[in-house]
């Protein structure tokens, strides 16, 4: 499990003041071809929280979720911290689900979590231990999710993917609901919590409407960086 990413800070200008109330400032290392997360951020995570984004351009310049895109991704995270080492960094996110359960790719920079890791981080926080799980991805990627929420203590007790390589940014609204209603009845019952994983696909237009409908919290990938850059032991403001 990651730890808190508390108070520690980057950089030279770590130690200036910030002008106002105590901002949190997060570095944001964004697959270049995710556009989710630049339109959700802002919405779910704390009005106290400043988000600082750098692109990630992997060697092979391609979208589709593989292990060259991983690796790629993972590469480029060096020179993307690097962009960022002026400014007062509580926390650093690489903003990409997939990349947090793969082991494609060198090692991330020192202090460097994936968004894999601020949801886990969520989800112990609330006690969120038996997990449906709804991915975009392709049907392997998905499994192999599963197998590392398993490793890390939690229960799955259903999963469900639209078997995509690529076009996350294209899925409708509507597509998420007519995959979370293909899931098991008994085990939405059960379940502490329904993930919508991926930060590529726009899941901010049902997270409120599934809530209510299921009766039970749903965490998408971009709701829990929001709520690890805001710190995981507070809740994002509405």
């Amino acid at each position: 499990m990651p730890p808190d990413p508390g108070p520690t800070t980057h950089g030279p200008a770590a130690e200036e003041a910030v002008a106002g109330p105590f901002r949190r400032h997060v570095g944001v290392l964004l697959p270049w071809a995710n556009q989710a997360v630049e339109e959700e951020l802002p919405r779910l995570a704390s009005a106290h929280v400043v988000c600082h984004y750098a692109r990630l351009v992997p060697a092979s310049r391609t979208t589709a979720i593989d292990d060259t895109f991983w690796h790629g991704l993972r590469a480029a995270a060096a020179t993307a911290v690097d962009s960022l080492q002026r400014l007062p960094l509580h926390a650093t996110v690489l903003a990409c689900t997939s990349a947090g359960f793969t082991a494609a790719g060198p090692p991330l920079p020192h202090g460097v979590v994936t968004a894999f890791d601020a949801l886990t981080t969520v989800l112990d926080h609330d006690g969120s231990r038996r997990i449906v799980l709804t991915t975009p991805y392709p049907r392997d990627v998905t499994r192999a999710e599963a197998r590392a929420l398993t490793d890390r203590g939690f229960t799955i007790l259903a999963e469900a993917s639209l078997d995509l390589a690529d076009g996350y940014p294209a899925i409708p609204p509507a597509g998420i609901r007519t995959l979370v209603s293909g899931l098991p009845p008994s085990a939405l019952r059960q379940a502490d919590a329904l993930v919508l994983s991926c930060t590529g696909w726009r899941t901010l237009p049902v997270l409120t409407e599934l809530t209510t409908e299921l009766g039970l919290p749903v965490v998408s990938s971009n709701a829990a960086i929001a709520r690890y850059a805001t710190g995981p032991h507070k809740k994002a403001d509405p």
